[in-house]
């Protein structure tokens, strides 16, 4: 580490979509951090994401698993703070194997929440998500709302937040949530909604949208996403949620409308496929408490969106890498999309 970094930071799941961008955008930002990256590397941790880091004094990679406590005890041995990223994200996945999510998700972060304790760190922030609070037909929830989470990873996230927002306090860690809204920009997964489509449009594919593409989410950059963990690391108060989201919100197949605009593709592309079980219709949540701290969103979700699709469409060779050779990605496709496509086929939608 740098001698003039003043204070050491462990962020895990580094390698991640939001996680390579918040140790970016830190190490950018404050001179005086060095930052720990902890990843166990799973399918969707890819240390490319932070290639220009390669040679920064500040910044060190660790290879190691949130869920095990011994390796956690360690590394989080002379840190001054904590921001727990790390965690198994994807709702479709939570319902095919919900094992990992409670794994990476609950356990992992009671295990960095005691690690915190024994070793005396000054700050632990856990990322979240919009998610714990389930769907709304209008209005928007504040963080004083009650949980209710629907899927497998949302229970695994709503855990990890009253762990880290009551636990933690009552053994005396100073520890802040926030949750975030669905989250975009270059490096994100392909099997999420937006890289995916975008990537399947390139080649005119089929693109598998839920039931009648009508659920309503709302949309944030990754920048504005992690420029609201600083603030809320920076300014939160211990045992406080603070909600990330930007005004953008539309249906799914709005979404879907745009991205083909973008790429100039047909419409013909968009398949419907059987809608998943419990599939929350709307996510909306008012982050006024994070802008009472000073932040707000820079990136208007138009411009924001058109970025991003056209950075998939010129960074083509980082996505088929993943599509093309992993066959854990191949393994996963089939089992989400293949028998539902045929179904939405044979019903002639």
């Amino acid at each position: 580490m740098s001698p003039r970094a003043k204070r050491t930071i462990l962020v895990t799941g580094g390698a991640g979509f939001i996680g390579s961008c918040l140790i970016k955008l830190w190490l950018r930002t404050d001179p005086d951090v060095s930052i720990i990256n902890y990843d166990k590397l799973t399918y969707c941790g890819d240390l490319s994401r932070l290639k220009e880091l390669r040679a920064e004094r500040r910044y060190r990679f660790v290879r190691g698993d949130v869920a095990d406590a011994a390796a956690v005890e360690r590394i989080v041995r002379g840190c001054d703070g904590i921001v727990h990223v790390a965690a198994e994200t994807h709702v479709d996945r939570s319902l095919l194997e919900g094992r990992a999510f409670f794994e990476a998700n609950t356990i992992g972060t009671y295990n960095l929440i005691e690690a915190a304790r024994r070793s005396g760190v000054r700050r632990m922030l856990l990322v979240s998500t919009d998610e714990v609070y389930g769907s709304r037909d209008k209005g928007s929830f504040t963080e004083r709302d009650p949980l209710n989470p629907t899927s497998p990873y949302s229970i695994s996230k709503a855990a990890a937040d009253l762990l880290a927002t009551r636990y933690a306090g009552s053994i005396g860690v100073d520890c802040v949530v926030t949750r975030g809204s669905n989250t975009y920009g270059p490096y994100q997964y392909p099997e999420k909604v937006i890289p995916l489509f975008v990537s399947n449009a390139l080649h005119d594919r089929p693109l598998p949208l839920y039931g009648d593409g009508r659920q309503v989410r709302n949309w944030i950059h990754v920048e504005d996403h992690c420029r609201g963990i600083l603030t809320a690391y920076r300014k939160g108060k211990a045992g406080e949620v603070y909600n990330v989201s930007s005004p953008d919100s539309l249906r799914n197949i709005d979404l879907t409308r745009r991205i083909l605009r973008i790429l100039g593709k047909p419409e013909t592309l968009v398949r419907r496929v059987t809608d998943r079980i419990g599939h929350d219709r709307r996510y909306a949540i008012r982050p006024d408490k994070l802008r009472a701290l000073g932040w707000r969103t820079r990136r208007a979700f138009p411009e924001g969106l058109r970025e991003t699709v056209l950075w998939y469409r010129d960074h083509e060779a980082w996505w088929r890498r993943i599509k093309e050779k992993s066959e854990e990605f191949k393994r996963y496709y089939a089992r989400a999309y293949a028998g539902r496509l045929m179904k939405a086929a044979q019903g002639g939608r």
